[in-house]
């Protein structure tokens, strides 16, 4: 089983049919009718609802879904499929996969998708919740990218989109030789939006800092414009760390803006793990 304990890092192992976890020292944990397992315990929160508010995952949500961001998705699914060279499962982690729009583009476009062994996960529970019932093929979990409840070694290939990580975790729970395949902003990313909001606009960095062990071996940036309706403007804007810098005044110049075309940019970076890192 890919899963440790959260509480001791005991193996878990699921009993049937009742479908719980339980480890050799008789943590239990079970598995929520949705299909998604809860490994947070409460002494690992700092709030009731950690993650994202639900008005942020309605906005994501609604942007996601309207396709905006789906040629970069499909990049991402080309990268895995350039990198599998074995018939055996492929073993992926989203990492903060927030309601599973990455994992469910890759089962829409990567090639023999039902070799993928897919997994998310993310802090906020509800985002889970949402994400299980969507893609029953895929398995997530509620925990912290700060400690990740699976097992060493058990991963091919870690997805990170914009989500924090501990590199520590990151190349303990990934094999010698696996990837880790990074997507942060291009330097004129959401450059338009930013427009209304800072009196001068400066590009993001095409820096990328990588765990210590990993080498990175390709990289790709992906850039197109969009325009998005006046809901999913304000859904963008809601979804980026910017937003708390738009007051109200600035968010009606952004709602009422005129056929506002907005640059997209992407860097898709692709590092491998030494088999020497640990």
């Amino acid at each position: 089983m890919p899963y440790i304990c959260p509480i001791c890092q005991s193996p878990l192992i699921q009993h049937l049919p009742s479908k719980g976890f339980y480890c050799e020292n008789k943590h239990h944990f079970d598995m929520a009718k949705e299909g998604y397992l809860n490994l947070l315990p409460v002494q690992h929160k700092k709030s009731k609802e950690p993650g994202d508010s639900r008005a942020m995952m309605r906005s994501r949500r609604n942007f996601l879904e309207a396709e905006y961001y789906l040629p970069m998705a499909k990049a991402i699914a080309a990268i895995i499929d350039q990198q599998r060279t074995e018939s055996k499962p492929m073993h992926i982690l989203d990492m903060g996969c927030g309601e599973g729009y990455y994992s469910r583009q890759l089962e829409s476009y990567c090639e023999n998708s039902d070799s993928l062994d897919l997994h998310g996960i993310d802090i906020a529970k509800n985002a889970i919740f949402a994400a299980a019932k969507k893609q029953p093929n895929a398995r997530f979990i509620v925990a912290s990218n700060k400690r990740l409840p699976y097992a060493d070694n058990y991963f091919d290939l870690l997805l990170r989109v914009y989500a924090p990580s501990n590199d520590e975790e990151v190349k303990r729970i990934l094999k010698a030789n696996g990837l880790l395949l990074i997507v942060t902003p291009g330097p004129r990313h959401l450059w338009q939006l930013k427009e209304f909001i800072y009196n001068k606009v400066n590009e993001h960095s095409v820096t990328i800092d990588l765990p210590d062990g990993f080498e990175q071996i390709d990289t790709q940036r992906i850039s197109y414009a969009i325009q998005p309706d006046q809901a999913n403007r304000m859904a963008l804007l809601n979804m980026t760390p910017f937003a708390w810098r738009a007051k109200s005044e600035i968010q009606m110049k952004i709602q009422r803006a005129n056929n506002l075309e907005i640059e997209t940019d992407f860097i898709l970076t692709l590092a491998r793990k030494s088999a020497e890192a640990v």
